[in-house]
């Protein structure tokens, strides 16, 4: 009886379906701060991954727009992206130059990418600053996406341990109780000890508001997800879309 019970137990437990793993949209440069003891040039790597987990990655298409906005306007970057290949996947790399003081606020909008195994396309507009020679200002400026993340709290310059807050907006207004999945760029030192742990979820409130306390240093994925207006598929299939809007942020141990 407790054979077959153990038997009946296990097939269940295969046949419950398994909990998608976040994905998201990396924008990460090589340094959040730059000023006299630093480079005046970053790298940015830009690629479609499970950050917590440490992949896989996954094709990215050609992008959109790859840009970045400082007190100088909008410039286009498509220009300087570099293909690259990780671990058979489609990503991409860029180098940027500071040439005077600023927040630099760096963005793309990706191609949609089909997600058969949710059954929709996905488009995650992201965006991260770096301030260059400590001009602080311009670090809420807004890209203009139909859907992004207007921060309450500078994006640089942080402890681990501070809260970060946010706005998540949809063509401008607000989005009240929007869910937020939260990851930590892993660099190998942590493993999660259960699935809950590798994506924290929280979400807005009525004011489209949502804060989280970063616990650790490193780079820390905001990703708020909204419906967008369904698209077809590679097949042709008129499916739902998830549109993310992310921000970046990183947090440094006080020592």
């Amino acid at each position: 009886m407790a054979i077959r019970f153990s038997a009946l137990l296990l097939t269940c437990t295969l046949l419950l379906p398994v909990s998608a793993a976040a994905h998201f949209q990396l924008l990460i440069p090589s340094l959040d701060i730059v000023n006299g003891q630093t480079a005046r040039q970053v790298e940015l790597d830009l690629r479609f991954s499970h950050p917590m987990q440490q992949g896989p990655v996954m094709d990215m298409g050609s992008l959109v727009r790859f840009g970045v906005l400082s007190p100088a306007g909008s410039e286009d970057l498509l220009g300087s992206l570099q293909p690259l290949a990780i671990d058979g996947a489609a990503a991409y790399s860029a180098s940027y130059r500071f040439r005077r003081p600023g927040d630099y606020i760096f963005f793309i909008e990706p191609a949609p990418y089909w997600e058969a195994g949710e059954g929709k396309m996905i488009i995650h507009y992201t965006k991260v600053v770096v301030d260059a020679f400590a001009y602080q200002d311009g670090w809420d400026a807004m890209v203009g996406f139909p859907v992004e993340i207007e921060p309450l709290v500078r994006p640089y310059g942080l402890w681990s341990g501070n809260l970060f807050r946010g706005v998540v907006r949809q063509n401008g207004h607000p989005v009240p109780f929007a869910e937020v999945e939260v990851e930590w760029r892993n660099d190998g030192s942590i493993t999660p000890p259960s699935d809950p742990y590798i994506t924290q979820v929280i979400k807005t409130d009525a004011n489209g508001v949502f804060s989280y306390a970063m616990p650790r240093a490193g780079w820390w994925g905001f990703a708020a997800l909204v419906d967008g207006e369904p698209m077809k598929n590679p097949e042709g299939q008129l499916v739902p879309v998830e549109q993310g809007a992310l921000i970046w942020v990183f947090s440094r141990d006080m020592k």
